[in-house]
């Protein structure tokens, strides 16, 4: 069933519809929630808070972007939430830090063994560097060089204006290319 059928019949209160519609997200919420939040509980959290949030707000999803722009609206709202509770910018590394590759950022399985080692390490260093950056500046580089929203789309999830996304972008990117530069040099 097309999601716009689904939206429709979600507002006047299909549940099926509804579930649906969870289910056809809830892989995107988690691994974009745990990509902001870095742990796994704050992720499953923040996916429950954001299927909440849309059931109980779906009546107000206007069609004027896709769904998932919507969520990852109420994604980065909840995760810019917790951080904030949390008293500082940072979030807790996992404890497991296996739990950080289940959700890569990028792999080509045609690669040589040695490209993958080196792939590895880099995606190590690279995981390493984003986790330092505070969650409004992680939140902006991942929806436009992850998730691979527009500057626009990216602006409308975060609730800022176009050139200040294009700053945090540029910050950003500067502060992870000064991170990598200096893990490399080691």
């Amino acid at each position: 069933m097309q999601e716009s059928i689904l939206i429709e019949k979600g507002k006047n209160g299909d549940r099926k519809a509804l579930s649906e519609l969870v289910k056809l997200h809830e892989n995107t919420v988690y691994n974009f929630a745990f990509k902001i939040c870095r742990d796994k509980d704050k992720a499953e959290n923040t996916m429950q808070e954001t299927f909440l949030s849309m059931l109980k707000s779906l009546h107000t999803f206007d069609g004027n972007s896709k769904l998932s722009t919507w969520l990852y609206r109420i994604v980065v709202n909840h995760c810019l939430m917790l951080a904030r509770k949390s008293g500082n910018n940072e979030f807790v590394e996992p404890e497991n830090e296996d739990e950080l590759y289940d959700n890569k950022y990028f792999s080509d399985s045609r690669m040589l063994p040695d490209k993958i080692a080196e792939n590895n390490e880099l995606r190590v260093i690279l995981d390493k560097s984003i986790s330092k950056l505070s969650p409004e500046y992680r939140a902006v580089f991942l929806l436009r060089d992850v998730e691979e929203l527009s500057t626009e789309e990216t602006a409308k999830v975060t609730g800022l204006s176009v050139p200040a996304v294009k700053s945090r972008l540029h910050r950003a990117r500067a502060f992870l290319r000064n991170e990598i530069s200096e893990a490399l040099k080691k």
